[in-house]
């Protein structure tokens, strides 16, 4: 199939959707479908067979777009939706494949051509709202209830990422459209070269210490205030090291710990190339996962398991519906019961659980796998629909 995908996102930056929309687009290039890309004038171009870029107009005044909601991106979203639309009358398309709020303009699409769309649907516009505090109208929050309403019903097909969000969807659309697809895979090479990764571990921490690590965006709902708590309560012979977040945040984050007393036990290393994620994780004794707000999984949990170092998240249902105590140490979100559950991680109950966290990726991940989700949800937007009457 021919396909137009449309993304509001930067392609290609290494954060959550982004990371999906490429694992996407690899997938329907091994089943032998072609992709036009309209998305963002941000990001690095990828080359992958069948795959052609077309980016909007990039507004004056606009050099990025942060993760979540924002104004930027509603200024964005207007020439990207002209982008898209222009590519569509222009060229015979199979399907329509949208992102996240982009799943608007695939019900205007189908309106106008009769092209099946199927919505990718990473999480709820209307949780979106909240956990990045984006509006506290109500009458914003209505509007966005009703296009993720009006895309759930119009999709021919649609792709969630997590159980919770299966579930949210059913209760709008009929469940027998929906296909869940949880974001496990990532094809960085591993961290393979010994030297390399005890090199790193000495340079994040000289004293030998206890590292604990986090990588990920460092927006409040991720519970980097809880993460922060927790390590106050743990004795000098933890470290922890942060990855990732933007510059803003991370110079704002250095003031809070001084304040906190806690900027000699914390290493602040800012984003780091994908490629190098692998051996920041495997220099850690243990990882955290400390999200206290939402009900999607962390993207970062798939390859936490992965990784064969102990993992540590809040029992909460972002993290409840995936993980299981068999694999992982579960704590609630309070500062003395997750620094508990640090503790617990970094003793003998810690490696025993990574072993089976990385024997259920085994069994359960694998590219094969994802490609026939990816190929079911293709399937299910271009069946043939039954005739009314």
């Amino acid at each position: 199939m021919k396909i137009l995908m449309i993304a509001p996102e930067p392609f290609f930056e290494p954060r959550g959707t982004p990371f999906s929309e490429y694992f996407r687009i690899r997938a329907l290039s091994a089943l032998g479908h072609s992709v036009d890309l309209v998305t963002y004038p941000f990001g690095a171009d990828k080359d992958i067979p069948g795959l052609r870029i077309f980016r909007c107009w990039r507004p004056p005044g606009i050099r990025a777009v942060k993760t979540g909601p924002s104004a930027a991106k509603l200024v964005l979203d207007l020439f990207l939706f002209a982008k898209a639309l222009g590519r569509l009358l222009s060229g015979k398309y199979d399907l329509v494949h949208t992102h996240e709020e982009a799943n608007i303009m695939g019900v205007v699409c189908q309106k106008l051509t009769k092209t099946p769309h199927l919505y990718d649907m990473h999480s709820s516009l209307v949780q979106q709202m909240d956990n990045f505090r984006f509006t506290r109208s109500r009458a914003v929050v209505r509007f966005f209830r009703f296009i993720e309403t009006a895309s759930l019903r119009n999709a021919a097909s649609v792709i969630v990422i997590c159980r919770s969000l299966f579930d949210h969807a059913a209760g709008i659309t009929a469940a027998a459209k929906l296909t869940l697809i949880e974001n496990f895979m990532d094809d960085r090479p591993p961290a393979s070269d010994g030297d390399k990764r005890l090199g790193l571990r000495k340079t994040l921490d000289p004293g030998g210490k206890t590292i604990v690590m986090y990588t990920g965006t460092l927006e409040t709902y991720q519970g980097i205030p809880l993460l922060l708590d927790s390590m106050q309560r743990l004795g000098g012979e933890y470290r922890l090291v942060l990855v990732g977040g933007t510059a803003s945040q991370v110079e704002g984050l250095r003031l809070e710990l001084a304040a906190r007393g806690l900027a000699e036990r914390v290493v602040l290393v800012g984003r780091q190339p994908a490629d190098e994620i692998p051996y920041y994780l495997q220099a850690a004794d243990v990882l955290v996962s400390p999200r206290t707000l939402g009900t999607n999984i962390p993207l970062k949990v798939y390859s936490y398991l992965a990784s064969g170092v102990p993992v540590v998240a809040t029992d909460l249902p972002t993290h409840t519906q995936t993980i299981t105590s068999a694999i992982a140490v579960l704590a609630r979100p309070e500062p003395d019961a997750f620094a508990a559950g640090i503790a617990r991680a970094a003793g003998g109950e810690g490696r025993a659980l990574a072993a089976a966290a990385r024997d259920f990726c085994r069994r359960n991940y694998s590219p094969e796998r994802y490609r026939e989700l990816v190929a079911a949800a293709l399937a299910k937007a271009v069946q043939p629909r039954p005739v009314a009457g």
